[in-house]
């Protein structure tokens, strides 16, 4: 007859028997690796998993016998606690069951159903394993121990690399064997041997350059990408150059952003980046209030918090329009500005955003988009343009008999204003016109220009457009050209006596000035500015000694081949003997002249297997050689001609 204790032991040994199979396995790996700290973590995870499942057991074991065993009458609760006499008459006939019922095999069925074998908690333990197996293996061949080095090959002549990286990187040094590398830029490398000893053979850099080695290192600071050979085995190290912090601007989307006119808040978001530290974020605040020539600008500047990556700093607020000081008719310029711990350190900086709170509409509305013009008397604007258009469709309405010829001379007039308006707009985009559409008719001067047009034409060059040539932004140019075609539009239909159809591209020409008048401001950076030093004793004096020509030079040639270039190119193309140093040479044309990781190794390369004696390799090298060479200039020299009377007047005669 067995008493309750003994029921609970004999449930726990079948649960923990369940569960020794997890135990055993989880263990193995890390014996085979002969890792004590894993060894440690097992054994601390084992007591916490024992001690979970014992007292599991102890507060389900009646519930699990229940569940299993129907003659136990769901009774089993009896065992522990049975105070009438019924109760313990009943716990007797329960024990008496018990004893018949409960064997081993049924303990460890029963362990089976609750006690989950934990297959889970093996396949972890295996990774684990797994992954510092692979982590020992991966450090054993990038940081030997020189005793390892030692018992391995035991070869007196084998090399290893010491890497110091600058010390604002915050890599650790490391020790490896010859093989390629990657390294931050400004690192120390050394080559030394295991047992240091005389050695006659250096360490040859694809630069060019011979490190000796022996009883020291060699060392060689990392500045450019290259190869370097040793023992006849060659092997690429390659420098990571430090990059400038990486700005971005996530809110606002746009460049210029409009916001609306109940507006409250604006948010600003911005991302800080950098391959090491960002040492320092700034916000740069300028707010620019008023119009016209009474605009004034405030700045403020507000550094950006660190996160808890030293590399990033990611910061976003909802301003609202009184944190930033922003009222009706205000603009808010803003960028960011970064610097990282390099030395000397690299500064970024975002492109100016710019957020606009409209302001109230002004009394009067001019059509004068751009004050740096100055508006004519005769010149209406574009509103009483359309006040005209409006009062000769009423009088047309009114008077349907009124006469033709004074129809069109409104129209015309009307269509004159417009034009003139048009081509005082045009100027903006480099048309060429006068402001009233005024056209000289002189025949001589502009034989002049056609002579000095074809003489530009055969001998010159034009490098702008007209309308890329002006000041304004391209949002501003592609509103001018609106604005141009809906005021082209309306003079064809006042020009062919169609009132009606002149007013809807008048609106539109309106529309488009309007949003150019909310264009006025132009913000830009501060910029230093030195003046040259006057000579106060040849101020005002009318001395031009030493004073620079207004002429301009012509070009001359360009700047060919250097003759030792020259001669190796031509040494490679017929297989003679290569001039003296032609390695040197070599290097120095591909390092000033190729840029690139690339093509920069790929040509050492070749320089140094062409030294090797490799035949096959001469037309290679030149033709990294000639196409490093400059393309050869084009020259534009303008004919020399006397300017005399003659000449000019023989000119003029020319062009009648």
């Amino acid at each position: 007859m067995r008493e309750d204790a003994d029921l609970q032991a004999m449930m726990l040994r079948a649960a923990l028997w369940r569960r020794a199979p997890l135990w055993l396995g989880s263990v193995l790996p890390w014996c085979l690796l002969l890792s004590v700290p894993g060894l440690l973590l097992w054994a601390a995870w084992l007591a916490a998993d024992v001690l979970r499942l014992r007292r599991r057991v102890r507060c389900e074991w009646m519930r699990w016998l229940d569940g299993a065993l129907p003659e136990l009458e769901d009774s089993t609760a009896l065992l522990v606690e049975a105070r009438s006499p019924v109760a313990r008459l009943q716990r007797r006939r329960l024990l008496l069951r018990a004893a018949n019922a409960l064997t081993p095999g049924q303990f460890a069925s029963v362990a089976r159903m609750h006690a989950k074998p934990g297959y889970p908690w093996l396949a972890l333990s295996v990774i684990a394993a797994a992954g510092l197996w692979t982590w020992q293996g991966t450090r054993a061949g990038d940081l030997p121990s020189l005793a390892a080095a030692l018992g391995g090959a035991g070869s007196a002549d084998e090399l290893v690399l010491r890497v110091v990286p600058p010390r604002y990187t915050g890599v650790a040094p490391f020790t490896t064997k010859p093989r390629e590398l990657q390294v931050p830029a400004q690192s120390e490398v050394s080559w030394c041997l295991q047992q240091p000893r005389s050695d006659d053979r250096p360490i040859e850099l694809s630069d060019g350059q011979r490190l000796a080695l022996g009883r020291e290192c060699a060392r060689w600071q990392a500045t450019e990408s290259l190869f370097w050979r040793w023992s006849g085995e060659r092997h690429t190290l390659r420098v990571i150059l430090d990059q400038p912090p990486r700005v971005a601007v996530s809110q606002p989307k746009e460049m210029v952003q409009q916001l609306a006119a109940d507006t409250a808040n604006a948010a600003i978001a911005v991302a800080v980046s950098d391959d090491y530290q960002v040492r320092r974020a700034t916000l740069h605040l300028t707010l620019a209030r008023g119009s016209g020539e009474n605009i004034r600008f405030s700045d403020r500047e507000i550094p950006l918090p660190a996160s808890n990556d030293p590399r990033t700093r990611n910061w976003a607020k909802q301003w609202t329009l009184q944190e930033l000081g922003m009222e009706p008719g205000d603009e808010l310029y803003f960028f960011v500005r970064a610097t990282d711990n390099a030395e000397p350190a690299h500064m970024a900086q975002s492109p100016t955003y710019t957020l606009r709170l409209p302001g109230p509409a002004a009394a009067e509305d001019d059509s004068s988009a751009l004050p740096v013009m100055v508006k004519p008397e005769s010149l209406r604007s574009q509103r009483q343009v359309i006040i005209d258009t409006e009062q000769l469709i009423a009088d047309m309405k009114a008077n349907p008999r009124m006469p033709a010829a004074q129809l069109q001379v409104r129209s015309e007039d009307i269509a004159g204003d417009q034009a003139m308006l048009r081509r005082r707009y045009g100027q903006f985009l480099g048309e060429e016109s006068t402001l009233f559409g005024e056209h000289d008719d002189h025949g001589d001067e502009h034989a002049d220009d056609g002579g000095e047009k074809g003489m530009m034409e055969k001998f010159g060059h034009a490098h702008d457009e007209g309308e890329s040539a002006t000041l304004f932004d391209p949002a501003t140019r592609k509103v001018l050209r609106r604005a141009l075609a809906a005021m082209w539009e309306a003079e064809k239909a006042l020009r062919a006596i169609t009132p009606r159809a002149a007013l809807a591209p008048e609106h539109k020409a309106l529309d488009a000035i309007k949003e150019l008048q909310q264009a006025d401001r132009i913000y830009l950076h501060k910029t230093a500015f030195a003046p040259p030093a006057i000579k106060e004793e040849n101020r005002m004096s009318g001395d031009l000694a030493g004073a620079r020509s207004r002429q301009r030079a012509q070009d001359g040639p360009g700047e060919g081949l250097p003759a030792d270039v020259q001669a190796l190119l031509q040494a490679l193309d017929k297989d003679s003997a290569l001039p003296a140093l032609w390695s040197r040479t070599a290097q120095d044309w591909i390092r000033n002249r190729i840029s690139g990781d690339e093509q920069g190794l790929a040509a050492q390369r070749a320089v140094q297997d062409v030294a090797d004696g490799c035949a096959n390799c001469r037309p290679v090298l030149r033709a990294w050689l000639r196409g490093a060479a400059p393309p050869a200039p084009v020259l534009l020299q303008a004919r020399p001609a006397a300017d005399t009377p003659f000449a000019r007047a023989f000119g003029k005669g020319s062009a009648r």
